[in-house]
């Protein structure tokens, strides 16, 4: 069950920026000036040129650290100096094992969600490095005590990648070789890419945040790391519009009408 499938190399830029405290910022569009060019690939993401791709580990790639050789430079500096990062290496080496998702999508993930910052709050109430609202992190135990709120909670570290990594983990198994519907669904709710049809909803924030997340976890572990078994899946990337968690919100003009925002989980 455990098995990857194959896909071309699809290399687009990264930007993104370090704020003072340290919090990472990554977008796969320039959000506004602070943003910087972190890489600029040869290729972009096309619906139907790409192979999707589980997520899922292989063999003891979900003990492996990283896929440090292939990585941009600037990109790796990050994760080089970022203490916040540092400081959770070993639970997402957990998560990693536990669920057989690839380290790399995870730091990409996080990446994308929080900059690594712990006391993250979304302005839709998403908390903590895997962004949670407490509904959803309710459905995989987190429960408030006497002492201690679920919004409290989730600012652990430890209690956040666990019951984030096992919603992501339920996620790509509701949607199989679709890895790019799996973190769609994480962004605006598994129910929204159910009612567009099994697709990527026409968010612009959601398809964003998608794009931001496949190219960062392209790069921290790209396609030629891995295990192929020949399998092809569309993906249904449409190019990147708003921010959001860390990223900075922006509008940007679309030819198609779209949905209402994201749930949220």
């Amino acid at each position: 069950m455990l098995m990857l499938l194959s896909q071309r190399p699809a290399h687009a830029d990264i930007w993104g920026y370090v704020d003072k405290d340290g919090i990472a910022h990554f977008s796969a569009v320039r959000l506004d000036e602070r943003y910087e060019l972190f890489f600029r690939g040869s290729e972009s993401f096309s619906a139907g040129d790409n192979v999707g791709r589980s997520g899922k580990a292989v063999g003891s790639g979900a003990n492996r650290a990283t896929g440090v050789a292939a990585a941009p430079p600037k990109l790796l500096a990050y994760f080089d100096v970022s203490p916040n990062y540092k400081a959770v290496k070993h639970l997402l080496r957990e998560a990693s094992a536990t669920h057989g998702i690839d380290y790399e999508l995870l730091q990409a993930l996080i990446a994308t969600e929080s900059g690594f910052n712990t006391q993250a709050v979304s302005p839709k109430g998403a908390v903590g490095l895997m962004q949670l609202i407490p509904p959803t992190a309710e459905r995989y135990g987190v429960r408030a005590s006497k002492d201690s709120t679920v919004h409290k909670k989730l600012t652990d570290p430890k209690t956040n990648i666990r019951a984030g990594s096992s919603y992501l983990s339920d996620l790509i198994a509701m949607f199989p070789g679709q890895l790019e519907l799996a973190i769609a669904a994480y962004n605006a709710g598994e129910g929204a890419v159910q009612r567009a049809g099994n697709k990527i909803p026409n968010y612009p924030e959601t398809k964003n945040y998608v794009k931001t997340v496949m190219q960062l976890y392209n790069h921290l572990k790209p396609p030629s790391m891995m295990t192929s078994s020949g399998g092809r899946v569309r993906m249904e990337m449409m190019g990147g519009a708003t921010g959001r968690s860390n990223m900075v919100p922006t509008t940007v003009a679309s030819t198609a009408t779209p949905e209402a925002p994201p749930e949220r989980n």
